[in-house]
């Protein structure tokens, strides 16, 4: 009885509405599965050297026509092979190489290279793009593997009568017997678009069965195929695993250094503050040998002070680093407020602090808060080597895709073996006398993390006894809100 299909019906409801299957002997499997399926059934036609006719639709992408066309290249001219595929052939031809099933279009032509391919098109709103099937004919072969995707919004009612493994979502259905085969056969042949004059379907001995040992070897391939499929799995996961636990005992690693340089920080001023302790006691101090102790004292509370302030914070912007939200900021609304409050302290130094930035500068993307911190950071190092009589300058400017802020003093310099060290945590250059022992050695460390979210970057130019200059760039905000430059922190 022929029966075709029609654009409301997929094969797979067909053989089962015809009830020449029933949906126990249904199960679901995973697109690898599938894949698995046409590679053991290609390895046996081509080991018992089966010589079949075979009707095809797959998924687009080379990894699933190559097992067609490895099938074909033992054939050679003899192959007679008809492809089915539905949509437009020159989006198609772009599909990649995934075992993906989802795709636009469903399937391509193939492509000719000497193999007579019997390329036949499908209506592109026809159920049977939802479908896809291998089915081969031969005196001693018969088999059928069709697999259905349901929609989503069917899988729940298909699900209360199909038991479906929810992460493999292909019905599939796969028969050997040729009364069977030759129904869907003659389904897809009455419903295409483009059909020969003749019949697609050859004309074989009706007394033909699939020979049992056959089927015996095919199932037998396909146990092989799903051990080396679940070794591969095993030996994926142990990798991934491994590679997991690495990082985590690096991730532990780095917090014990971390964890031992902030101890270790903590505990120098705490030595100088109890060698000041001790010494003040002596009864015969001078007052001049009191007051520097005193003064040590004092530095040395102000340095530990730093250094919990800078643990604190850094601990802080590098947890919440991922979550913090960018803003549109003008340099010119912040500049002037952060010079203004190191005013006092560079004046006392005797060291001329200013500014020229300009109100018209396009407004830059920096996390919130952000670039006032990194404002401060940098200011507060360059007074902080800069001797009495010498200046610092902040200044903006536009660079391409980037708003630079400079900031550059007249210090005692950074030597160059020693530049590439100073975004560290902990470090602080030694460069002689007008060192700040107060600084915590986490001010750059800061200024790094907080420029990375925000998908900018900062650079070092300095010579000893001439100055430095640190020039930050934050990618601008044009007219139409949109970022220069994604961030690399959001790109992910």
């Amino acid at each position: 009885m022929k029966v075709s299909l029609t654009q409301d019906k997929s094969l797979f409801q067909f053989l089962l509405e015809q009830k020449l299957y029933n949906s126990q002997s249904v199960s679901s499997l995973s697109p690898a599965s599938f894949l698995s399926l046409l590679s053991s059934q290609v390895d046996l036609l081509i080991e018992e050297e089966v010589r079949a006719t075979l009707w095809v639709k797959l998924p687009p992408g080379k990894i699933w026509r190559s097992e067609i066309q490895r099938y074909c290249s033992w054939l050679g001219n003899s192959a007679n092979i008809f492809n089915y595929y539905v949509g437009d052939v020159a989006s198609d031809n772009k599909a990649s190489g995934s075992n993906s099933l989802r795709s636009k279009n469903n399937i391509t032509p193939f492509e000719q290279n000497g193999i007579p391919f019997t390329n036949i098109e499908l209506k592109r709103e026809h159920q049977l793009q939802r479908e896809y099937f291998l089915i081969a004919q031969s005196p001693r072969w018969f088999s059928l593997i069709l697999c259905h995707r349901p929609r989503k919004n069917l899988r729940k009612q298909i699900a209360s009568k199909i038991k479906i493994n929810k992460k493999h979502f292909l019905l599939t259905i796969t028969n050997f017997e040729q009364k069977i085969i030759y129904s869907a056969l003659e389904a897809i042949e009455k419903d295409t678009v483009k059909s020969n004059s003749t019949s697609t379907i050859v004309d074989v001995n009706s007394n033909s069965t699939t020979e049992s040992t056959l089927i015996a070897k095919f199932f037998t391939k396909q146990l092989q195929r799903q051990e080396e499929i679940q070794y591969h799995r095993i030996n994926n996961r142990l990798f991934k695993l491994k590679q997991q636990n690495q990082k985590l005992e690096n991730n532990l690693q780095l917090k014990d250094d971390y964890l031992s340089s902030v101890c270790q920080e903590l505990r120098t001023p705490l030595t100088h503050m109890k060698t000041a302790l001790s010494l003040l006691n002596s009864p015969s101090m001078k007052n001049t040998q009191r007051q520097r102790y005193l003064q040590m004292l004092s530095s040395q509370c102000e340095r530990q002070n730093s250094l919990i302030h800078g643990v604190l914070d850094l601990a802080e912007i590098e947890r919440n680093l991922e979550e913090m939200t960018l803003e549109a900021v003008h340099l010119s609304d912040i500049v002037p407020g952060v010079v203004s409050t190191y005013q006092p302290i560079a004046h006392e130094k005797g060291i001329m602090l200013a500014y020229t930035v300009s109100n018209e500068l396009p407004s830059v993307w920096c996390v919130r808060g952000g670039l006032k911190q990194i404002l401060i950071h940098l200011i507060a190092n360059s007074i902080r080597f800069t001797s009495s009589n010498g200046q610092v300058w902040v200044r903006g400017r536009v660079h391409g895709k980037y708003v630079e802020l400079e900031v550059r003093d007249t210090g005692v310099g950074i030597p160059e073996h020693e530049i590439h060290k100073i975004f560290e945590r902990f470090y602080r250059v030694r460069s002689g006398a007008t060192e700040d022992s107060t600084g915590a050695g986490l001010g750059l460390t800061i200024v790094q993390q907080l420029l990375w979210r925000s998908g900018g970057f900062i650079s070092v130019k300095s010579k000893l006894s001439e100055g430095s200059t640190f020039t930050v760039s934050l990618p601008r905000v044009f007219e139409s809100g949109r970022i220069s430059q994604t961030p690399k922190s959001l790109s992910k």
